[in-house]
C-alpha cells in the first residue's frame, strides 16, 4: 500500500465510524425512553391495585316516609242538566248532574249505550233534550184589584132634592164620639196577586243512547243544589230576552251556534264577557250579547259564593243556536 493511499483512507474510516457512533447513541436514548416509559405505565397500573384502598366516609342512615295512600278527591262540580218541575222527586242514591230540583234516572227505551242517560229517540241535535215543547216568554201576573169596585159619580139631577137634616146627637152619643178610639187606616197590599208565569225555552227530544236500565218518563240522576238553582236561573233570565230580541231581528240573523264564557260576581254582575265560538254572523253575535249583558241576575247566596274563586261564578260554554229546520 502506497503512502498516498493510506492518506486517502484515514479519513474515510473516521467518517464511517462517527456515524456508527451517533447511530448507537440514538438507539440508546430510544431505548432508555421506552424503559421509562413502561417502567412509569407498570408502577401506575400496579401502584393502584397494591396500595390499600382508602377507608370510604360512612353516612348516617337516612329515612325518608312516603305517603302511598291515595289523594283525596278534590269535589267538582257536576255537569248542570235542567230538570223540569213534573219530574221532581226524592233526591237520587247516585248524583250523576247537578239541576235545579232533584229527578231519578229512568228510561223509556231499553239501554243502548254507556252514557249515564236515558235511551230515547228523537233529532240528531249537540243539545240534551229529554222532551218537546215549544218556548213561553215570562209574562206579567195580573195586577191585584181592589176589593170593591168604585162606584160612579152620580150625575147632576134636574129636579132639586131636598137636604136632609141630621137629627140632633143625644148627651150619652156624643160623649160616645168624644171617647172613641181612631180606626186605623188600612195600608193596600203590596204582594202581587198572582206568581209570574215561568219562562220555557224550547226543546226538543234528541237522540241519545244511554245506560240507564229502570223504565219511566226520560229523566237522569240529578240532585237539586244551590248552584243548580242559581244556573237555572241564569238561564231562564237571558233566555227569556234572547227569545225577544230574535224574533225582533229574526231577517237579519243567520242559522248558526255562538258560545260565551263570562262570570258572574256576588252581586249578579256579568264580567269578562267574551265570544269562545260563533258560526253565525255579527247580526246574531250582538243579540246573544245584549241578551247576558242586558240580564238582571240577583246577587250569588252566600252558601254558594263561599264555595266559588274571587272571580265569582264561571259561566263556560253557554251557547245559542238557531237551527234550519
Amino acid at each position: 500500500m502506497t503512502t498516498a493511499d493510506i492518506m486517502f483512507d484515514q479519513p474515510g474510516n473516521r467518517t464511517i465510524d462517527h456515524e456508527y457512533d451517533g447511530r448507537a447513541v440514538l438507539w440508546a436514548l430510544l431505548a432508555a425512553i421506552l424503559i421509562h416509559l413502561a417502567i412509569a405505565f407498570l408502577l401506575a397500573v400496579f401502584g393502584g391495585v397494591l396500595s390499600p384502598a382508602l377507608p370510604m366516609e360512612e353516612n348516617p342512615v337516612q329515612l325518608t316516609f312516603v305517603d302511598l295512600s291515595p289523594a283525596p278527591l278534590v269535589p267538582k262540580n257536576s255537569a248542570f242538566i235542567e230538570t223540569d218541575e213534573s219530574k221532581k222527586s226524592a233526591p237520587p242514591q247516585e248524583k250523576t248532574f247537578e239541576s235545579n230540583a232533584n229527578s231519578i234516572a229512568a228510561s223509556e227505551l231499553p239501554a243502548a249505550g254507556e252514557a249515564p242517560l236515558p235511551s230515547q229517540m228523537g233529532k240528531d241535535r249537540p243539545l240534551l233534550d229529554l222532551e218537546t215543547h215549544p218556548y213561553s216568554l215570562r209574562m206579567n201576573g195580573a195586577q191585584p184589584q181592589p176589593s170593591a169596585a168604585p162606584q160612579e159619580n152620580p150625575k147632576p139631577s134636574a129636579v132639586p132634592q131636598p137636604t136632609l137634616q141630621p137629627a140632633p146627637l143625644t148627651a150619652a152619643e156624643q160623649f160616645a164620639m168624644l171617647t172613641a178610639r181612631p180606626t186605623p187606616a188600612v195600608q193596600p197590599s203590596t204582594a202581587p196577586a198572582s206568581v209570574q208565569s215561568a219562562y220555557r225555552a224550547l226543546k226538543e227530544r234528541t237522540r241519545i243512547s244511554g245506560r240507564i236500565t229502570n223504565r219511566g218518563i226520560a229523566s237522569v240522576n240529578a240532585l237539586g243544589t244551590p248552584l243548580g238553582r242559581y244556573e237555572k236561573i241564569v238561564k231562564d233570565s237571558v233566555g227569556s230576552r234572547w227569545y225577544v230580541y230574535v224574533d225582533q231581528k229574526r231577517d237579519l240573523i243567520n242559522i248558526g251556534t255562538l258560545r260565551l264564557r263570562f262570570y258572574v260576581d256576588r252581586n249578579g254582575g256579568v264580567k269578562n264577557l267574551r265570544i269562545t265560538e260563533n258560526t253565525s254572523n255579527e247580526a246574531f253575535a250582538n243579540v246573544c250579547l245584549q241578551s247576558v249583558l242586558e240580564a238582571h241576575l240577583p246577587p250569588i247566596p252566600e252558601e254558594i259564593v263561599n264555595t266559588l274563586p274571587p272571580e265569582g261564578l264561571e259561566v263556560d260554554g253557554f251557547s245559542f243556536t238557531i237551527y234550519p229546520n
